[in-house]
């Protein structure tokens, strides 16, 4: 895929290589990262994922390299780099060379990544998922405060149940079996016209994508609950829909079996929010 990187105070136009086997980040995983999106010349909450990875660093005992603001300008030279019509992944990232002892990360040696790379929309027909039998730890179980890849082996193990038995997705849950979203991506349900979804309770990711959408629907005059909503609710859902920085706002047309077609709010959902992209653009149309 084509991409730009950005690492030590210059571009590069192949990937650096950074870690070897001595580096804290490579064997106790003191990585954080987020993801941004450029669609088309447009870069939705880029101020916002630039922020997020700013806090995440610190709340893995990182000392962060780059303000925000900085963060998001490369951001933007970048999607300019990249051409306007190009759909990008905006992967801002920091990580520790060093440790202080085994365990610590040493703050010091923070260093910061930026990878911005083709990554095309998934179209939005939709995706099938389950339930999977995986749960989202608790805040005193791992460092949910944060956009940490240590916590992304357990989606992946959500993802690979799921896929194993003909399904795209998972729907996973907390400790103490409320739904919490899908393994790659929150998780909104609608039925008689209401919204639900989960309230954020430090399990999960409070999604920016997420928090986007719940405003621009009630901003619509739809009906939005953040709420505990126990898995059986799905099975009766008018809709299901998940909304994440990767495909922004896709149907789920299949769920444990039962067929759904694409409901009327999902695509509200995302007509509101691909307008809201709109507002953001950084590149003019091409022509």
């Amino acid at each position: 895929m084509a991409g730009i990187f950005w690492h030590d105070g210059r571009w590069h136009d192949s990937e650096p290589k950074l870690l070897g086997p001595m580096d804290h980040a490579f064997w106790l995983g003191s990585v954080v990262f987020d993801g941004a999106r450029g669609i088309r010349g447009t870069v939705p909450d880029l101020e916002a994922h630039a922020a997020r990875v700013v806090r995440s660093a610190a709340a893995m005992q990182m000392r962060p390299t780059l303000a925000a603001e900085e963060i998001a300008a490369l951001c933007r030279e970048a999607v300019r780099r990249m051409g306007p019509e190009a759909e990008l992944y905006i992967r801002p990232m920091f990580f520790a060379r060093r440790g202080l002892g085994t365990l610590l990360p040493d703050p010091d040696s923070t260093e910061f990544l930026l990878a911005v790379y083709d990554s095309p929309m998934p179209p939005a027909s939709g995706f099938s998922a389950c339930l999977a039998p995986q749960r989202r730890p608790a805040p005193d179980q791992a460092p949910t405060d944060a956009k940490a890849s240590c916590l992304y082996p357990n989606s992946a193990r959500a993802s690979r149940f799921a896929r194993d038995r003909g399904y795209d997705n998972a729907v996973v849950c907390d400790l103490e079996g409320n739904v919490c979203e899908f393994a790659s991506a929150n998780l909104m349900l609608a039925k008689d016209g209401v919204v639900r979804t989960p309230v954020p309770n430090g399990t999960f990711l409070d999604g920016i994508t997420r928090r986007r959408v719940i405003a621009l629907l009630r901003a619509a005059g739809i009906e939005v609950r953040e709420e505990a909503i126990r898995p059986e609710a799905l099975l009766e859902a008018d809709e299901i829909f998940s909304t994440g920085n990767y495909g922004k706002v896709i149907p789920c047309t299949r769920y444990e079996g039962r067929e759904m077609r694409p409901g009327p709010i999902a695509r509200e959902a995302r007509r509101l929010y691909m307008a809201f992209a709109e507002e953001s653009r950084l590149l003019p149309k091409a022509a």
